[in-house]
């Protein structure tokens, strides 16, 4: 499948550096791209759909919350009145929580925390997928994509909020992959380490030390991931998969 003409890609946490890399790379492929964004501000969603419309796409910005239900909700209907169903889904908008760090304490994650960091990272996005999914069974054709991390599968370096969170993604696209595949929907996740310019992780110590776990030697790029997703929507062979992109740290899928 070389080109998505037609299709529309709504991307949460798209003006973030793996959203916007990945928006890029769908746009490139003819795929309109319905914009999600929190709190960006209105200067870098207007730059973002403009150099976007560039491709000769439509392109659209949506503001909501997903740390709430009724945001995933406000969202999807948005995004369809204004541009149609989506056929791409990549869910990719999160929040890190407290980083505890490779030392922390586990007292110092309250319930409150742990469910908040759950209901945005995948709550609302088990949500989205369920929204999603009516229109994508009726075209026989649909592309779900989660953003997890390295750290469900190792625990990382944040802590149980964030890993646990990421890994229940995993279970999740698991039994949505093998119940829809023969509806011509996939359902995969590419789980990075840490990438330059998303912006989750403010402690420069701390990037240098998980850095160092990197065999090679560097952060990922944003545009690395995207290549990712971008496989995922254009080859219709594959699903049921996890996409460990972390420059090495662990030697085979988890």
């Amino acid at each position: 499948m070389n080109s998505l003409t037609g299709k529309v890609a709504l991307i949460t946490g798209c003006t973030g550096g793996i959203g916007k890399a990945t928006a890029r790379s769908l746009a490139r492929l003819g795929c309109s791209i319905a914009i999600h964004y929190n709190s960006a501000s209105h200067e870098l969603v207007t730059a973002l759909c403009e150099e976007l419309r560039a491709f000769g796409v439509k392109a659209e910005a949506f503001q909501a919350d997903l740390s709430d239900y009724d945001g995933a909700r406000k969202l999807h209907r948005e995004v369809v009145e204004k541009m149609g169903n989506p056929d791409v889904l990549f869910n990719n908008a999160g929040i890190m929580g407290k980083f505890l760090g490779l030392e922390g304490s586990i007292y110092d994650i309250t319930p409150e925390l742990f469910e908040r960091t759950w209901r945005t990272n995948t709550g609302t996005h088990f949500l989205l997928t369920q929204l999603c999914l009516p229109h994508m069974e009726e075209k026989k054709f649909g592309r779900i994509i989660f953003n997890s991390s390295v750290a469900a599968g190792t625990g990382g370096g944040v802590g149980p909020h964030y890993a646990s969170s990421k890994s229940a993604m995993h279970g999740l696209l698991h039994w949505i992959a093998a119940r829809y595949a023969k509806d011509g929907i996939t359902c995969n996740a590419v789980a990075p380490a840490l990438i330059e310019g998303t912006n989750m992780l403010s402690d420069n110590h701390a990037i240098d030390t998980l850095k160092h776990r990197i065999p090679v030697g560097r952060l990922g790029r944003a545009e690395e991931i995207a290549a990712v997703v971008e496989l995922f929507v254009t080859n219709a062979y594959l699903t049921n998969k996890i996409i460990v992109a972390d420059g090495g740290m662990v030697p085979s899928a988890f």
